[in-house]
């Protein structure tokens, strides 16, 4: 049976779960603003694995006293959690940090950013949002507008969280999302949100968490997901992380994991995150883990699971235009970024582009991009590219998406890159994919209003027209040019 009580640790609301027997035992910390009370279950199973499970309320949040102000107390309290835990008798001093989305930024922090008594020994980060500004936007310096809203009602300025506030809000205003400007959003939810408009606030590349990765010291483990909203930062931190063993487990899983599994996921993609952790976490502690940057991912619509190195050929496939060389980018009637159907009357929202069929199946595993020329006829601009994969019964399914925000002089040609983010799957043979390039992702990113201002504060729109070179679109798939060898994650993870 194992022991469990409540604490104060520097006042913080904090569960300890220890395991049958004397000890003295390695500690697992996970510090959360989702409610430790959710992780009762999790740190049950790490302590019938031999490790004391402590499990903490963020400062403000929940059980915790003071004020919540995300990412702003996370290295401090987190530093003084570790020196507790290291204080207590049933400590053999070794601990793990773990978390999953802003927990992993819990444990990152201590990785990179206290001095070594409070350093952990190793950090588990999965689906990591690694800080105020990684979230706030794409690399591209585009705004995710849906995924920030929906976190900011949901747990931002709040001791407690409301999953659905969003959700709810939207059902009573559908249009909520489009009211300008953007900043003036708490309002019409009803209620104060004073950190929300200093989340759009530009800070330094050089206190991106990312950027200070190369200089952390304990084995990391990261974890993510191919539909998962943070996969380019998860795959960053891990070819960055500095000093010791670092491993990447990347499956077809949204932010959720294997809990939310993709379309593209199969039975080989189901594995028991929790044992996988406990024996990489050992491993970890006892020095067992070869040194360099190892990992698996999965191949989605194959059931198979590849090296995290593994890269296919980058390959040129041209497309073919079916309408819209020239076309409106209105903001007032944005392309979806929650509806794959494309409109069959009126004036073109978007140049619309598709391949032949596939002669046979394709692995695509890598970065992916697109190439080509165009116009505005305004001087800001933001260029969205959606792959859709149109499969022989006729179904269709978004692949890859890729946005960037272009400032250049009206009506000049230019030629540019849209950066599709990595893909690891399987299309079949016969598949068709559909190329959409249009001037708004919405509402999954903010729309640009084409004034040149900043598009959270901005308060009017323009429409801009557009003009795309279709001879000049130049689809880059990173093809595998042979079947690739499968390999076993556990394997790849836990050498």
């Amino acid at each position: 049976m194992t022991a469990f009580e409540t604490a104060a640790v520097g006042e913080l609301a904090t569960d300890v779960r220890l395991p049958a027997g004397d000890g003295p035992f390695p500690a697992v910390l996970i510090r959360t603003p989702y409610d430790r009370t959710r992780h009762r279950a999790e740190a049950r199973g790490w302590a019938r694995r031999g490790f004391a499970a402590v499990v903490q309320d963020v400062r403000g949040r929940f059980a915790s006293p003071g004020e919540w102000h995300p990412y702003a107390n996370e290295t401090a309290d987190g530093a003084a959690a570790v020196r507790w835990i290291r204080g207590q008798p049933w400590s053999d001093g070794r601990l793990v940090a773990a978390g999953a989305s802003y927990a992993a930024h819990c444990a990152l922090v201590l990785a990179r950013d206290v001095p070594g008594d409070a350093r952990p020994d190793a950090v588990i980060a999965a689906v990591p949002a690694l800080g105020l500004a990684e979230t706030a936007r794409e690399a591209s310096g585009v705004e995710r507008l849906l995924s920030r809203a929906g976190w900011w009602a949901a747990h931002g300025d709040r001791r407690d969280s409301d999953e659905s506030a969003l959700n709810k809000a939207l059902a009573e205003d559908p249009g909520l999302l489009a009211h300008l400007p953007l900043t003036a959003l708490p309002e019409r939810l009803g209620r104060a949100l004073p950190s929300w408009a200093g989340l759009w606030r530009r800070p330094d590349k050089e206190h991106h968490l990312v950027a200070r990765a190369a200089h952390a010291g304990p084995p990391l483990l990261a974890v993510g997901g191919h539909h998962d909203h943070f996969t380019e930062e998860t795959v960053a931190l891990w070819r960055t992380w500095g000093g010791s063993p670092a491993r990447l487990l990347l499956g077809p899983w949204g932010h959720s994991l294997t809990a939310a599994p993709g379309p593209d996921a199969g039975p080989a993609h189901r594995l028991d995150l929790g044992e996988l952790y406990v024996r990489w976490a050992r491993r970890a502690l006892t020095g067992d883990l070869a040194p360099g940057h190892h990992g698996t991912l999965a191949l989605g619509g194959a059931g198979l699971w590849l090296p995290a190195d593994a890269e296919g050929e980058p390959r040129a496939h041209r497309t073919r235009l079916l309408h819209g060389s020239v076309f409106t980018a209105d903001p007032a009637r944005p392309v979806r970024s929650d509806d794959l159907a494309v409109p069959a009357d009126g004036p073109p929202d978007r140049c619309l582009l598709v391949t032949p069929p596939l002669p046979r199946p394709l692995d695509l595993v890598g970065p992916t991009s697109v190439r080509l020329r165009a116009t505005a006829h305004t001087p800001s601009a933001d260029w969205a590219a959606r792959l859709v994969a149109l499969s022989p019964d006729g179904t269709a399914e978004r692949v890859a998406v890729g946005i960037v925000r272009r400032a250049e002089p009206a009506l000049r040609e230019a030629a540019f890159t849209i950066g599709l983010g990595r893909l690891a799957r399987r299309l079949r043979a016969g598949t068709r994919l559909r190329l959409e390039i249009a001037g708004h992702h919405f509402p999954a990113h903010a729309r640009n209003p084409h004034t040149g201002d900043d598009p959270m504060t901005a308060g009017h729109l323009l429409a801009s027209r557009r003009q795309v070179d279709p001879d000049s679109v130049a689809l880059h798939l990173p093809v595998l040019p042979s079947r690739p060898a499968p390999t076993d994650p556990a394997e790849e993870i836990l050498r």
